[in-house]
């Protein structure tokens, strides 16, 4: 049996070592459109490589995926993270978790990775093709040809498709020909742009706990966030893009949105605490006392914005001016124009309609004998691992080959 990888990313990797181990007999090439594979192991996580996510539960892990979270539900079943530490420790990498249940190898070097997936292609005889790119895929009868842009032609039995997310439709047009309804792509997990807004000013600072709602929907996300140079980002705002990916696409990336610095807290939780800070905490000035753990130079931004002297004390504040905080700690809003997308991190809602796909075997339903994995799905994650994890367990189903060969 010959089996094509079309792919050189983290699925395709673990689609092809997964065939390989499956299926020994089976000769297994994988073919790379540019000269550098596994590029974005390389650079995610900030070239640490965040593997996975600690939490092994399908029904928590399905809910961190804006879209496929019902499909990867009932695929988590077959190959969740547990499976995922467990395979890289079969290889030789063990993995950790951070606090926030991130996980990276203990080296924290995405090389290892990388150095790991090489070292396993190569033992097990799977051949690397970079440079080639495929401009159409023609079914036969019990095979497949595959034809390049060179105008070579070769021959398979089995075609695992995992060349991710697409920047535009037209990239998924030689899989739109083979009858699959393609849903278009748009960017996933970006920053939101505010250019030139004085709040980015203090770029650098996260403040740990904060509630984001992009005015006139439903989308709202908590989390840290982090103050750029060119606006907002950390995982609330990442978590929101994500959501809203399709959403803020149409309104062309300007919108606005509604920052609660004080995170989930009900307004009564709010106004009992700094009622607190105004009869226990009395002698203390404002600025010298900040409530929700928010940063000394964001309070002091803060107190500017509604003119507060950030020298009274805690005891001047009267009912009204404690309500004036309390509207600026749960009703600040931005105006956002434009979005950051670092490339080499590139993640994207949409790609092949899951309804195509048999998420039990990963095989398309309009062509026998072609797989799909990763991205190149209408399937993406919130940060946290959870990309990585749904290209692991999609290819590591695809490569089972629905284990009839």
């Amino acid at each position: 049996m010959k089996v094509a990888i079309i792919g050189g990313g983290a699925a395709g990797y673990f689609a092809a070592i997964t065939v390989a181990e499956t299926h020994p007999s089976a000769k297994v090439v994988l073919f790379e459109k540019g000269d550098k594979p596994l590029s974005k192991v390389k650079v995610s996580g900030g070239g640490r490589c965040n593997v996975t996510h600690h939490n092994f539960d399908p029904v928590y892990l399905s809910k961190c995926y804006p879209r496929g979270k019902n499909q990867l539900k009932k695929a988590f079943h077959i190959f969740n993270p547990s499976h995922t530490i467990d395979w890289f420790a079969n290889k030789g990498v063990e993995l950790y978790a951070q606090d926030d249940n991130r996980m990276f190898p203990i080296s924290d070097d995405s090389q290892t990775v990388i150095d790991c997936f090489q070292d396993n292609m190569h033992k097990l005889g799977i051949r690397v093709v970079t440079k080639r790119t495929i401009s159409k895929l023609i079914p036969k009868e019990s095979s497949w040809q595959l034809c390049f842009k060179n105008e070579e032609v070769q021959t398979f039995n089995k075609i695992v498709v995992c060349t991710g997310g697409g920047r535009k439709i037209t990239d998924f047009d030689w899989l739109k020909e083979l009858g699959h309804e393609i849903v278009p792509p748009v960017p996933s997990l970006f920053t939101f742009n505010m250019p030139k807004h004085p709040i980015t000013k203090l770029m650098g600072l996260s403040v740990p706990k904060v509630s984001v709602q992009i005015q006139g929907t439903k989308l709202k996300s908590n989390g840290a966030m982090l103050i750029t140079h060119w606006g907002l980002s950390g995982p609330a705002v990442l978590k929101l893009s994500a959501f809203g990916a399709r959403t803020l696409s149409e309104k062309n990336y300007q919108f606005s949105i509604t920052v609660k610095w004080s995170g989930d807290l009900a307004h009564s939780e709010i106004e009992e605490m700094l009622n607190n800070l105004v009869t226990k905490k009395g002698g203390k000035q404002l600025k010298n006392l900040r409530p929700f753990d928010i940063p000394t130079r964001l309070w002091a931004y803060l107190l500017g914005k509604k003119d507060i002297d950030p020298e009274r004390t805690w005891g001047s504040m009267n009912p009204k001016s404690v309500h004036k905080l309390i509207d600026l700690l749960t009703n600040d809003n931005y105006e956002i124009k434009g979005k950051t997308t670092f490339k080499e991190e590139f993640v994207t809602a949409g790609g092949i309609k899951l309804t195509d796909v048999d998420f039990k075997t990963m095989e398309s339903k309009k062509q026998p004998g072609l797989y799909f994995a990763g991205e190149v799905l209408d399937i993406d994650g919130i940060t946290g691992g959870f990309n990585f994890q749904a290209a692991w367990t999609t290819a590591f189903i695809a490569g089972q080959l629905s284990s009839n060969s």
